[in-house]
């Protein structure tokens, strides 16, 4: 995985990187550049730098990216091009080929009150992509009706890095693909993946397996993007990252009222967490989330901490049982 980003870096940094150690690069989640500033690369809880020798050292002992390693990079992934990646530098970020995720920071330029794009980008947080095939074989059985097409209106709540993408990414591709152990067929499912880290979409293909029933809405808002799947794709199923807008809870609305499941997830460290929002607590109180998903990193991201009905009470599995690794 990592191989597939380092080509995108530019020389000096592809250099160091090339000396890393194998069960480094298996580890790797984050490669941050910040001009002027150490490289770090984050992996598990830890995070190091790299000397001018491709060692792993401290931070502050880290070999100091530049702007012209910046403008370089920018330059490979554009292939020579910037004003191609305009639309993408107004969003933040990037994806490249294999779903990996490029955020970015720097000089805004806006128009009439609106981010129309970045120029000056001085820092770059290249995360690492990795699919877990069975992420969510623990989790299937609660969140599907055995022996039938139902599927329970489920909520994953997790803090930052809590392994909930990964997680919703394998929750879409066995709804999608059916679970033969649990007599679930594979039903139509609509992903809308506003930030293209779900599917990780490259030129608005799937770079990842959702499923071969998944239909993929790249880059678009959720609220709206929920409203054009139920439209068009006539899903059984519509899954989204990180809903908490008054939007979204229109859009959810109008799932219900079309007999339409939904999958997604919220940022929070508990369920008191989340009833801090507004919005959340508005659907919370409803009922109307069947299932209630905690993560934690109580052993390592994506450690299931509760499993919960509608009226709060757990039903399995918890006790910092992991589902991905």
């Amino acid at each position: 995985m990592v191989e597939q980003v380092i080509i995108f870096l530019a020389p000096r940094i592809r250099q160091l990187l090339s000396h890393l150690p194998p069960e480094t690069r298996t580890r790797m989640e984050e490669i941050r550049l910040r001009c002027g500033r150490p490289i770090i690369l984050r992996y598990g809880q830890r995070e190091a730098s790299l000397d001018r020798a491709g060692r792993t050292v401290p931070v502050e002992r880290g070999f100091q990216v530049e702007g012209e390693d910046i403008d370089r990079t920018l330059q490979i992934i554009s292939q020579g091009s910037i004003y191609a990646l305009e639309e993408e530098l107004r969003g933040g970020y990037l994806t490249l080929p294999g779903g990996h995720r490029v955020g970015m920071v720097g000089q805004t330029v806006v128009e009439g009150g609106r981010v129309k794009t970045l120029k000056n980008v001085s820092a770059m947080n290249i995360r690492i992509c990795r699919e877990i095939s069975g992420a969510a074989d623990q989790l299937m059985p609660f969140l599907v009706e055995t022996g039938k097409r139902r599927v329970y209106h489920t909520l994953l709540v997790s803090p930052p890095q809590g392994g909930k993408t990964t997680l919703l990414r394998d929750i879409v591709r066995q709804l999608s693909d059916g679970v033969q152990r649990l007599g679930f067929p594979g039903v139509n499912v609509g992903l809308v993946d506003e930030r293209s880290e779900v599917a990780g979409c490259y030129g608005g293909v799937p770079q990842l397996d959702v499923g071969k029933r998944t239909d993929v809405l790249d880059r678009c808002p959720k609220a709206e993007g929920m409203v054009m799947l139920l439209r068009s794709m006539s899903p059984e199923v519509v899954a989204a990252d990180e809903i908490g807008r008054r939007e979204d809870a229109a859009a959810v609305d109008d799932l219900l009222n079309a007999g339409i499941a939904l999958v997604t997830t919220v940022h929070g460290r508990s369920m008191s967490d989340i009833r801090q929002r507004p919005v959340i607590q508005g659907l919370v109180e409803r009922k109307v989330f069947e299932r209630l998903v905690v993560l934690g990193r109580s052993r390592g991201p994506g450690t299931i901490e509760a499993v919960l009905d509608s009226s709060g009470n757990r039903i399995g599995p918890g006790e910092g049982k992991r589902c991905t690794s």
